[in-house]
């Protein structure tokens, strides 16, 4: 591992709505020297946040358990309702490769932080998708199935156990995912409709899963501050299903029922080659690449 390796790492956590607890969490990881927080947004609807921030591997290991540490001080699952799916108070924890550091370094990192925090604070820890031990493990929502309360009632069997940890979920912090992946676009449509299964109507056509878009997971949810219908998509791999393939589906799929597209949105941050690529396909631009982008070239 080069010294000047960087990690990226999007933790999200179930607390969307007191935003004085959102601030505590993101306050423990931009207090570890080391790492820069580069975005951070809550959603009140899914009563979750996520964060990105990046730094060494060291360092950033340092932020994930001063989070988690922080974390399971003030979330309390027991208490917790939202429409996103969640299995823990910080839910899920993905090491990312940036600078000078590749999968396999990641995938050892997430395993070491996710031991230290099944050993420091008796929290199951599940790895996930590079990381993964066990084949049922390598999709996140394989180990979120049946959320919080499901999870509870089934983790002390042989096929629902941890990676590590103990075999019950902690009884305020619930359990975590931790793995290593590429990065993800978490890309959200809303539709201008308040027919929640026409959502999952149109989800079901977007993700591979059901025979939709190669490497695309979506699911509809119910936006009541809006009150609209939402398509929540995590593209897992971009170079496969871009942005704009999925926003087209989208409005095709919804078009059926004769609903049109509100709005859109990003949660977190995005390459810019993703970017590019949906201004290459909507501006019709042949050549355009990120090399004609002006501040590409000041980082």
């Amino acid at each position: 591992m080069q010294e000047n390796a960087v990690v990226e790492c999007v933790p999200n956590f179930s607390e969307g709505r007191r935003l004085e607890v959102v601030e505590a969490v993101v306050n423990s990881i931009k207090s570890t020297a080391g790492v820069k927080v580069l975005d951070y947004s809550s959603d009140k609807d899914h009563n979750r946040s996520v964060v990105t921030f990046i730094g060494n591997p060291g360092a950033v290991k340092k932020a994930v358990l001063a989070m988690v540490e922080k974390a399971k001080e003030l979330i309390d699952m027991e208490k917790h309702q939202g429409q996103h799916p969640r299995i823990g108070a910080v839910d899920v924890i993905p090491f990312i490769p940036l600078k000078d550091i590749g999968m396999k370094e990641c995938v050892e990192l997430a395993r070491e932080a996710g031991r230290e925090i099944a050993k420091a604070h008796d929290i199951p820890v599940y790895f996930y998708e590079e990381a993964a031990l066990k084949p049922q493990h390598k999709n996140l929502a394989d180990i979120r199935k049946g959320n919080y309360e499901g999870l509870k009632a089934e983790i002390s069997k042989p096929d629902r156990h941890p990676d590590s940890g103990p075999s019950k979920m902690h009884p305020t912090f619930g359990a975590v995912v931790i793995g290593a992946r590429k990065p993800l676009i978490a890309f959200n449509v809303n539709l201008a409709t308040d027919k929640l299964e026409i959502a999952r109507a149109v989800a079901r056509k977007l993700r591979e899963k059901d025979g939709g878009l190669a490497c695309v997971k979506a699911m509809g949810v119910m936006l009541k501050e809006k009150n609209l219908a939402q398509v929540s998509m995590n593209l897992v791999d971009y170079e496969k299903s871009s942005i704009y393939a999925a926003y087209e589906l989208v409005r095709i799929e919804a078009a059926r029922y004769g609903v049109d597209i509100a709005g859109s949105e990003l949660i977190g941050l995005t390459p810019l080659a993703s970017v590019v690529d949906v201004a290459r396909y909507y501006l019709k631009m042949e050549k355009l690449s990120k090399d004609q982008v002006l501040e590409y070239h000041l980082i």
